[in-house]
């Protein structure tokens, strides 16, 4: 059996171009492994708070004298943190605001990126401690903007995930979604090509 963990952030909800692209893709991949758990995780709706510092202390990862709050912040990161651990793969819908990414899923990734859980620090340099597995992040842009400099959120998804020892990630891209519906149509037929290409690569390797 195949464990999915999904992060949902579009302000759309299920509504949201990147949440229906990675629909598509998990249905694909559900119909071609019938057996496949989902776990979904709207960043919106769940309301990930960011960090303060309070809640930063609490995260270094150290129980004793925190308070009954900061309990309840380390308890919610360990369970973050072992739902990535738990997934075969993960999916991401990556709507992209002024930018960059959507603050929830940087919040998230506040509460799972923790010194001593999910990467270490060693004398030769910082080392991953997440098992490699495959991320796939479908990326929504009303513009045409990936590969340029000012699109961060590629470089920051492929960094954070790779200092967590996580390195098998790609991005599908629709992209120029509000450029009128000629382009719209075709940004989304070729990333529905992706999508299939994406899920015939990984039945060998992840059935």
């Amino acid at each position: 059996m195949t464990r999915i963990l999904y992060l949902q952030n579009s302000l759309f909800g299920a509504d949201g171009a990147s949440s229906r692209l990675s629909r598509a893709f998990i249905d694909g991949y559900r119909d071609a492994h019938p057996d496949t758990e989902v776990v979904t995780r709207d960043l919106i709706t769940d309301g990930v708070p960011h960090l303060d510092l309070e809640r930063a202390g609490a995260l270094r990862g150290f129980s004793d004298g925190l308070n009954q709050a900061q309990q309840a912040v380390l308890a919610r990161s360990d369970a973050f943190v072992q739902e990535l651990r738990d997934a075969d793969l993960v999916v991401i819908g990556m709507p992209m605001y002024n930018f960059g990414a959507p603050t929830q899923f940087k919040a998230w990734i506040d509460h799972i990126a923790r010194a001593g859980v999910t990467f270490k620090y060693t004398d030769t340099g910082p080392v991953g401690l997440l098992e490699d597995k495959p991320v796939r992040v479908f990326a929504a842009h009303g513009g045409v903007h990936a590969g340029q400099p000012y699109e961060t959120t590629t470089v920051f998804v492929k960094q954070i995930f790779g200092f967590m020892g996580i390195r098998d990630v790609r991005f599908i891209y629709a992209e120029g979604l509000n450029m009128g519906d000629e382009v719209k149509h075709q940004a989304l037929a070729r990333a529905e090509a992706e999508i299939a290409a994406e899920l015939e690569a990984l039945t060998p390797t992840t059935a």
